[in-house]
């Protein structure tokens, strides 16, 4: 594997967008095992690994997951769901805290955007679903908890808009404060 520049890694984060809308050609599996070793790599808390990642690419698995999923605006060939597994959590860990739990979520969940974006596949995170629903449909162990889906497949060209706030350019300088405040 090429090693990626600085400059490349800067450009695939700033270019990289959420897709919403997808094309209804599959996204192959050696393609999803790139995308889901990408997120085995993400730091961890403690490099402890309790989050696991249910991959889901049936179409017939997919609707019935759309069905307690409002988050998401059209069907994608397939879902990644990043659970985490409660089994592999140690006793009197900070894996405990549930902000520390999100944290190793959103690092894997971010590592999958920007490999399904190298790879020329778009995604989309998506945390509005019934974790109740999500559970019944997959099945899932009575350890996992459903925390975060990504939704994978080549962009639409023409996609379905959803309305949103209007677009305000955002700066990096808006967000950020030196120092301490007075």
């Amino acid at each position: 594997m090429n090693r990626m520049t600085g400059a490349q890694l800067l450009e695939a984060i700033y270019s990289r967008r959420v897709t919403r809308g997808f094309k209804k050609q599959s996204v192959s599996e050696s393609i999803l095992w790139k995308i889901l070793a990408a997120a085995r790599w993400a730091p961890t808390g403690s490099n402890i690994r309790v989050h696991r990642f249910i991959c889901v690419n049936n179409p017939e698995l997919i609707e019935q997951i759309l069905w307690v999923t409002p988050g998401i605006d059209e069907c994608p060939p397939a879902i990644v769901a990043i659970c985490v597994d409660w089994a592999k959590v140690p006793e009197g860990t900070l894996l405990t805290d549930r902000r520390v739990r999100f944290i190793d979520v959103g690092t894997a969940a971010q590592n999958m955007l920007l490999a399904a974006h190298a790879l020329g596949v778009g995604a989309g995170p998506v945390t509005s679903f019934s974790s109740a629903g999500v559970r019944r449909i997959l099945n899932l162990p009575s350890s996992y908890t459903p925390e975060m889906f990504i939704c994978l497949g080549y962009a639409a060209e023409v996609t379905r808009m959803v309305p949103v706030l209007p677009k305000l350019p955002t700066r990096v300088a808006d967000l950020v404060h030196w120092g301490k405040f007075q």
